[in-house]
């Protein structure tokens, strides 16, 4: 699949680090923390943190820092396989202060014994918080497989009240 091209890009400090946003005319493609795996590296696109999209993500999360449960209803647009896709949609079905592990995940897609593929495909998101991927837990509960680091899911986690 071809990249699809953005339309803007900005920058902006979250209380777990900075962060690049990128948003196609369709809506937000990108969410990314310093750091991360799989973060794009530079983007060609003109930096417009007034741009639909990224300008309703930012007032969004603003409202997510302050209270965990609101709403995310912006646009989005993750550049990924049909599969990759159903993944990130099922995780938008994951509610703030609930968990679910990998192997519950792959079985609500029918896909029991793919469990290593949607782990791949999780680890692959490309809009952190808002894509709750920070929302699925190893066998057990244990924290793992955050591509944003293990520290940014805990807190992400604690902040929605479902880790202690």
């Amino acid at each position: 699949m071809p990249p699809r091209s953005f339309a803007a890009q900005a920058r902006a400090d979250t209380p777990l680090g900075p962060i690049t946003l990128a948003a196609t005319e369709r809506g937000l493609s990108g969410l990314w923390f310093d750091g991360q795996k799989h973060h794009p590296g530079a983007i060609e696109a003109p930096v417009d943190a007034g741009q639909r999209w990224i300008a309703q993500t930012l007032h969004e999360l603003a409202g997510y820092w302050r209270d965990a449960s609101a709403p995310f209803t912006v646009a989005l647009d993750p550049q990924g396989s049909p599969f990759q896709q159903s993944v990130w949609q099922a995780l938008r079905g994951i509610a703030a202060g609930r968990t679910l592990s990998y192997g519950g995940l792959a079985q609500q897609l029918g896909r029991a014994s793919a469990v290593r593929a949607v782990g791949a495909a999780i680890g692959r998101n490309p809009v952190a918080v808002i894509v709750p991927c920070h929302r699925v837990l190893g066998a057990g509960g244990s924290l793992t497989g955050y591509a944003g680091g293990l520290e940014r899911k805990a807190a992400l986690l604690r902040l929605e009240g479902s880790l202690l």
